[in-house]
């Protein structure tokens, strides 16, 4: 296979989605929509998670050193692609958003449609010029319970699921189906009156 040089991308390198959830000051709920999430190893599991810019999301997990992270699945996307693409300052932001709770162990909110959420806690922030990593102990897994057990493959629970992906700009499902452009599944949330 021949390979050419290019400028760095991450093009055909899908990433898995999460919305992540803080609480602002007063208690009010946010979501942020990220991609650049992974994990790391220190003694235990953990998560290494980047937020680019200036993001409410960003500052309140600053402010708190708490969030939660909501895997994105294709019922989840429209929503996911709302609030990944509505300012975080916007005051109506949230309004649309049903269906969230408190985590178990940590002050964090949950998406209550997510299959698998991570409460998180940031042990250490690594600044960059535009962007910062953050490495964060899984302090609780919450999981639908129909993920348990043996008596169906792993492979099936994924695809029942159907976690989302990004890369190029655009949603991927989890049979590589396209799911649309970035703000393309907004426009229908917003459409459908949510």
């Amino acid at each position: 296979m021949n390979k050419i040089s290019k400028a760095p991308t991450n093009d055909f390198c899908p990433q898995t989605l999460f919305l992540y959830g803080t609480y602002d000051e007063e208690g009010r709920p946010d979501f942020g929509l990220f991609c650049w999430f992974s994990y790391i190893w220190d003694t235990e599991l953990g998560v290494m998670a980047c937020i680019g810019g200036d993001k409410l999301t960003k500052e309140n997990i600053h402010k708190q050193k708490v969030f939660s992270a909501c895997l994105v699945t294709e019922a989840l996307l429209p929503l996911a692609d709302y609030l990944g693409t509505t300012d975080g300052h916007s005051p109506d932001k949230m309004k649309p958003v049903t269906g969230i709770e408190k985590g178990r162990v940590l002050p964090v909110p949950v998406l209550t449609d997510s299959p698998v959420v991570f409460e998180l806690e940031v042990k250490q922030f690594l600044p960059m010029d535009d962007g910062e990593v953050m490495l964060c102990a899984i302090r609780n897994v919450l999981q639908d319970e129909s993920l348990d057990g043996e008596a169906v493959t792993s492979t099936e629970k994924l695809a029942a699921i159907a976690p989302v992906s990004t890369t190029c700009e655009r949603y991927f499902a989890w049979n590589g189906g396209n799911l649309g452009a970035w703000g393309e599944p907004a426009k229908k949330f917003i459409s459908s009156g949510r």
